[in-house]
């Protein structure tokens, strides 16, 4: 019995490795696919016969430079859409979103809502939430039956178990369980995502050459805030997901930021901070919520002339260069990614941010750290939700028991 055991377990882990390197490579051959996973042709060609037959991938048609070569052509193996769906939802400031995402990594349907969550009641604001899942589930374009997982993801604090809200700017409301209210009222397993999190999965599948081991996504926005990837693996702290960076401490005593304590790194490099900066206004004026448009105008005045507007954004800089810096003498420099709108005026925030570094104890190799910059944070975060949400179908779905041991974004994804 033990054998049996043995080789189902091993079965169900080269299962996963297929599946794996189909997701990671699109469209391979059974031979790309032994070079990625060394596994033998032979049981390559068992497995995907099984997966085809499940309906879980697909054959394509040999391709043309394939064709061109003597021999059999190679025929692509790709991740068959309809083989399973999955749902994202995107909570943000005034702003809610969720996608339906075929198994492929599609999109084929989606809403986008405007909101007031700085205002809204408990029950208001998981009313909105349920209610877009339900309308969702009712296009008649989508099998309900095929939604396999939905992926919830806020701005804040949320429980190491992928369970709950526990704090966040954009909301009063606190200790919300949105991933068990979800699962009670749809019958669908969930999970309730930190944001930054989620765009460092993202950036893991988008990029795995730049963000592989060690690596850094700073949300530069409404907030500041981050996900961090070291040796691999996701940092989540004890109790809480972790990696609060925009509430590390630039200054004891400074500004005012929107978690209600003073002198925290968004307190200075928030976009909040930056337009109470550029307005002159005093450190104890409240957080108010800026618009992207807004955002973008402050920036082009820094760029034309030098005065409070251009000061603003290198107030931030240097906070987020200090906070870095700490960092950074912890762990070693990493590459990172700046993203939101404020990454647009990375050219006003970069000179300030290395000169605050190379001060710092993490910044002996201050000229050898890279940034990224992406303008637009909902596509990565709603990317990295369908990327958790799709590998546990692969991985407890498709190929149950394996979770964590198969393919190469297997600790952050």
């Amino acid at each position: 019995m033990s054998v049996g055991i043995r080789h189902d377990d091993l079965r169900r882990r080269n299962r996963a490795m297929v599946i794996a390197a189909v997701r990671r490579a699109g469209r391979p051959s059974r031979t790309e696919i032994a070079a990625t996973t060394g596994l033998s042709h032979s049981t390559i060609s068992a497995i995907s016969s099984d997966l085809i037959g499940e309906g879980i991938l697909a054959e394509g048609k040999p391709s043309e430079v394939g064709s061109l070569k003597r021999g059999r052509p190679q025929v692509g193996l790709g991740l068959n859409p309809e083989a399973a769906t999955v749902m994202t939802v995107v909570l943000s400031l005034n702003f809610l979103s969720v996608a339906v995402i075929d198994y492929a990594g599609q999109v084929i349907s989606e809403e986008q809502r405007r909101l007031d969550t700085l205002t809204m009641s408990r029950e208001a604001l998981i009313g909105e939430c349920t209610a877009i899942v339900r309308r969702r589930l009712a296009d008649p374009d989508i099998d309900v039956r095929s939604v396999a997982r939905i992926a919830l993801a806020i701005q804040g604090i949320t429980d190491t178990e992928a369970r709950a809200m526990l704090w966040s700017p954009i909301t009063p409301q606190t200790d919300i369980a949105f991933a068990d209210i979800l699962e009670a009222e749809f019958g669908i397993p969930a999970t309730m995502e930190n944001d930054c999190n989620m765009m460092a999965v993202a950036l893991r599948w988008r990029d795995p050459e730049r963000y592989r081991d060690d690596f850094i996504a700073i949300l530069l926005s409404h907030g500041i805030g981050m996900g961090l990837v070291l040796k691999g693996e996701l940092f989540t702290g004890t109790h809480s997901s972790g990696g609060e960076f925009g509430h590390m401490i630039h200054r004891p005593g400074g500004a005012l930021c929107r978690c209600g304590r003073r002198g925290c790194v968004e307190a200075y490099a928030g976009n909040y901070a930056i337009w109470r900066n550029a307005r002159q206004l005093g450190e104890d004026t409240e957080p108010v919520d800026v618009s992207d448009a807004d955002m973008r105008t402050l920036a082009a005045t820094a760029r034309e002339r030098a005065g409070p507007e251009r000061e603003a954004y290198r107030k931030a800089g240097e906070a987020l260069g200090y906070g870095l810096g700490s960092l950074f003498a912890l762990i070693d420099p990493a590459p990172v990614a700046m993203v939101g709108v404020s990454a647009a005026a990375f050219d006003l925030i970069e000179p300030a941010l290395r000169e605050a570094i190379a001060q710092t104890a993490g910044g002996q190799h201050s000229k050898s750290i890279s940034f990224d910059t992406e303008p637009n944070e909902l596509p990565l975060i709603r990317e990295g939700c369908a990327m958790r949400a799709l590998t546990f179908v692969d991985q407890e779905i498709f190929a149950p028991g394996v979770q964590g041991r198969a393919g190469s974004g297997k600790n952050v994804a």
